[in-house]
């Protein structure tokens, strides 16, 4: 929805191209380090991009400046002061309310796991401390496990599986995004868990499964809203035009009730 959000408002601007290039997999962050080298040696006009590695890719955020290109990040911020601006949502608040769920559906107290996304990536750091922030306000409920799964669904159900053969009582599970959470759900249908598995990003096939009860919840990204104001702010940015530090992009929980 990324995609299709950037090329709505590319539709809206016939003077503008736009090429999504992406690594094959979200942990390639040398991938993406050498996509946007390409992209500095093309001379493009403006990089928008969300990084892999908020870290990482700094050095090759300096050389794109140096060359005299704008940069737009999106969806994960960086820590990078010659950013033109930030695009995206607050990840924290998300994962927030994904906690405040959970919390509020167990008062009594109840195990509840988490899976995370690469380790050290900003984006699902901000998630998982959003959600355990929130579930620690309730000391009866025990954070039983805490796995990362890459954002991939076949490794999602794998630590699900772990987890529910050590855990059988689990009662919730937060994943920091949908492809992870989808994963967990096929782990728990089957063995006939009635876990109930909130993901992050509201895609069109978490939002199926919460149709058909395989998850609770998905945290809505607003990811064809996201793609549009980033490449947004990417023309604003080619054009020379001054843009605010920060695009927000509203986050919401969506359940069943909502579809």
């Amino acid at each position: 929805m990324v995609r299709e959000g950037a090329q709505k408002f590319e539709s809206e601007n016939p003077d503008l191209t736009i090429h999504v290039l992406a690594p094959d997999r979200e942990i390639n962050v040398q991938q993406q380090i050498q996509i946007i080298e390409d992209q500095i040696t093309n001379a493009v006009d403006c990089l928008v991009i969300a990084p892999c590695g908020a870290q990482e890719i700094i050095p090759t955020l300096d050389r794109a400046h140096d060359a005299g290109i704008p940069v737009v990040i999106f969806d994960t911020d960086a820590d990078w002061p010659k950013k033109l601006t930030y695009v995206g949502s607050k990840n924290y608040d998300g994962g927030s309310f994904a906690g405040e769920y959970i919390a509020k559906n167990l008062p009594d107290g109840g195990e509840v796991g988490l899976i995370t996304g690469v380790m050290g990536h900003q984006t699902h750091i901000d998630r998982m401390q959003g959600a355990e922030d929130q579930l620690a306000k309730n000391p009866k409920i025990t954070i039983v496990s805490k796995q990362p799964a890459n954002s991939e669904r076949a490794l999602g159900m794998t630590v699900m599986e772990n987890m529910l053969t050590s855990f059988p009582d689990m009662q919730y599970l937060f994943a920091t995004n949908d492809e992870m959470a989808l994963g967990a759900a096929q782990a728990a249908q089957a063995v006939g868990s009635d876990v109930g598995i909130i993901g992050f990003d509201g895609t069109t096939e978490a939002r199926n499964a919460i149709r058909d009860g395989l998850l609770v919840g998905s945290i809505d990204g607003n990811a064809f809203g996201l793609g549009y104001e980033s490449a947004k702010a990417g023309y604003a940015a080619a054009k020379g035009e001054k843009l605010p530090p920060t695009v927000p992009v509203q986050l919401n929980l969506i359940t069943k009730d909502d579809l």
